[in-house]
């Protein structure tokens, strides 16, 4: 199977490379930017195009998401002419007010915010012009490299004695981007061998959890990691911040649908932050050994 992704300084797009090294039957070529041409796709002929999520729309600049959304379009139209799956990730904060209840794929997100709305229209493009597709709604990526890498950006923060503040009464699955990887390959193999379960699916960790709570949790876990190596660092603090007073908004996903078609199985985002501490920690004590 060969697969196609854009962005190539993506968390995710990174992952996929991770992913794709480690086994036999897929192989990826990654483009440095958010665009193709037909000329391209005739030459590659992948079995699909990956398109990376834009993460956090909601706090990106408006000019980003409206960039995001039409570059997203136009690979589309691409792919429409020359008979290319696309997959589309999307992030979960499409569901801007959340829901009181996990939310199912076949809901579709009416958020109030003008860029969301924007991405929103973007994939209901996809949907009535696009046939073959899968559209993956994806809660928080983390991952330790790359742009839009939320862990390696907190651990960054963390060591450089700096606040992180984030939402002790936003609910969400925080994600693996290494899980994705694997979950999205799998997908594709599967579409390469006859599936035909083209469509919306939904993926995330287990365990919902407070972006306070997930943050405050990677600060303990990476302090723990340092005094056991006999590191003595300052690290910066996480301050809880509140915006929804009446009660916490929920924003998680049901992910049923992607196992009972796939197989596909929820990773546990505290087994797999765990994973990358101890990576991220190996890699610093090797840069601190003397040569």
């Amino acid at each position: 199977m060969k697969l196609l992704i854009l962005e190539a300084g993506h968390c995710l797009s990174l992952a996929m490379a991770r992913e794709a090294n480690r086994r036999s039957d897929t192989e990826l070529t990654i483009e440095p930017a958010l665009q193709t041409t037909p000329t391209r796709l005739e030459t590659l002929r992948p079995d699909a195009l990956v398109i990376p999520p834009l993460s956090r729309p909601l706090s990106a600049e408006p000019a980003a998401v409206t960039a995001h959304a039409e570059a997203v379009e136009a690979c589309m139209e691409t792919c429409r002419e020359a008979g290319i799956p696309l997959v589309w990730c999307v992030s979960d904060q499409l569901y801007e007010d959340g829901f009181d209840v996990p939310i199912d794929e076949h809901v579709i997100p009416e958020p109030r915010d003008d860029g969301l709305r924007r991405l929103v229209r973007t994939g209901d493009r996809i949907r009535a012009e696009l046939p073959h597709h899968l559209i993956v709604r994806l809660g928080p990526l983390f991952a330790l490299e790359g742009s839009h890498a939320w862990l390696g950006e907190l651990l960054d923060t963390f060591i450089e004695g700096g606040e992180v503040r984030a939402e002790s009464d936003v609910i969400f699955c925080p994600t693996s981007a290494d899980a994705v990887a694997m979950a999205l390959i799998g997908m594709l193999q599967q579409q390469h061998c006859g599936a035909d379960a083209w469509g919306s699916y939904h993926l995330a960790g287990t365990e919902p959890v407070s972006a306070f709570t997930f943050v405050s949790m990677v600060r303990t876990q990476l302090d723990t990691r340092l005094e056991g190596r006999g590191e003595r660092v300052a690290l910066g603090n996480a301050k809880a911040l509140k915006h929804h007073h009446d009660q916490p908004l929920r924003r998680v996903l049901n992910c049923r649908r992607v196992l009972d078609v796939f197989g596909v199985h929820q990773k546990p985002w505290r087994l797999e932050v765990g994973r990358m501490l101890d990576a991220w920690c190996l890699v610093r004590a090797e840069e601190s050994t003397p040569q």
